[in-house]
């Protein structure tokens, strides 16, 4: 009887589960609609729908058209009936927001990482941030359901485990414990850049789509994998760091301690090295009077300098397209995904970098089919880490699992 009463409640559970994400992707919708599209029958559909209504996170609202009787009341999710705070740890800076139901940003904070940071430094950062961003939100304590955080480098998901951070050098922190703890919250971790891709599955540009990769390009490269619309993680965590793909056997050295990595040549970190050495040897470009000193060049600032026509600064934006081109061609003609969504700071300096991005592919990928491969910028900005991060909390709430 014991076991019956549980694969009645699991039973139960999933339907619940069920019935909520298919109005959350077709909100507002119907009863009747909702019965169709679950395989449900009515009275159990109506059943859930008055529970989910009850607790508030389900609203009744517009009048649908009738088809032939009285015309049925729609429902939608009340995005503002919880509240989830996402992490999104970059490889230069810390972005910590709250957002509803629906990912709506109700608050954010940004705190850039200090050069040298130690761990220690680096926890204390992170946790007084989520702290002063709950003690000054307005959103009650209550209605915050869990942190989602984003992490750069290899992540454990299972045992909730900073595996290894390349930029900062951290092993084994076991975040998801350590922030649990401190804000008795559940805590869910991901690789920042596979956060980035179930953002774009959620609420971006691949919401149709069921074969991604979402490559996010700023002081470090890493890119988030979705086959057959599940997160690939690889067996030891370490599918998707594109970064270390190898494109020049006779490259720098990087990070990691191999040579020749992506990173050493398209990264942001890299284009401003670049862009210093060559000023060092006697490059003429007009980048020079838009600064005080050389060493103020950011990628803003070379950006700029190419909009403004400056030769030098296109020339290192378009290597580094090239360079990812290079990159992008090996994933379509190893995985032949359905999309390709780049974000990160880098790719801000749009055409300067897609263009000789997308004709290098259109010249290398295998078959004409696969040169044609949509390559895009992601709509979601800077914040696709962030509620990717959101995501994972989410999905916990929406999504049905098997």
């Amino acid at each position: 009887m014991q076991g019956m009463t549980g694969s009645f409640q699991l039973m139960k559970s999933l339907n619940r589960s069920l019935v909520l994400n298919i109005i959350r992707q077709h909100g507002p919708i119907s009863r009747t609609d909702i019965s169709k599209k679950a395989s449900l029958t009515h009275p159990t559909v109506s059943n859930i729908v008055a529970e989910l209504t009850e607790e508030g996170i389900v609203r009744e609202g517009q009048v649908g058209e009738s088809r032939g009787g009285r015309k049925p009341m729609l429902l939608s999710i009340y995005d503002d009936h919880s509240y989830v705070i996402g992490v999104d740890v970059g490889t230069g800076q810390l972005r910590v927001g709250l957002t509803n139901l629906r990912a709506d940003v109700k608050e954010i904070r940004t705190q850039k990482f200090p050069e040298g940071m130690q761990e220690s430094e680096f926890l204390e950062l992170l946790i007084r941030t989520i702290r002063e961003l709950l003690d000054s939100s307005s959103v009650e304590r209550s209605k915050v359901l869990g942190i989602g955080v984003g992490m750069h480098g290899i992540v454990d998901v299972e045992q909730g485990v900073s595996i290894y951070a390349p930029h900062f050098g951290y092993r084994d922190i076991p975040l998801v414990e350590i922030l649990g703890r401190e804000f008795k919250l559940p805590v869910k971790m991901e690789n920042d850049a596979r956060c980035s891709a179930i953002a774009e599955r959620w609420f971006g540009s691949a919401q149709h789509y069921n074969n991604i990769v979402c490559i996010n390009v700023g002081e470090g490269i890493g890119a988030g994998v979705i086959v057959d619309g599940k997160i690939f993680r690889g067996r030891h965590h370490i599918a998707g760091e594109l970064g270390h793909m190898i494109v020049d056997l006779n490259g720098r050295r990087c990070t990691c301690g191999s040579y020749g990595c992506l990173e050493t040549v398209a990264s942001g970190i890299h284009i401003r090295e670049r862009v210093l050495h060559d000023l060092t040897l006697g490059r003429s470009t007009m980048m020079l009077k838009m600064v005080d000193r050389k060493e103020e060049i950011t990628g803003e600032v070379i950006h700029e300098a190419a909009r403004s026509g400056d030769v030098f600064a296109q020339e290192v934006l378009a290597e580094a397209g090239r360079f990812l081109g290079l990159a992008c061609t090996n994933l379509i003609n190893t995985m032949n995904p359905d999309k390709i969504i780049f974000t990160g700071g880098v790719m801000a300096a749009g055409e300067y970098v897609m263009g000789p991005l997308r004709h290098l592919i259109r010249h290398r990928a295998l078959t004409k089919e696969a040169q044609q491969t949509e390559v895009v910028l992601s709509e979601l900005g800077t914040n696709s880490a962030m509620l990717g991060a959101v995501t994972l909390v989410l999905q916990e709430i929406f999504e049905v699992e098997g």
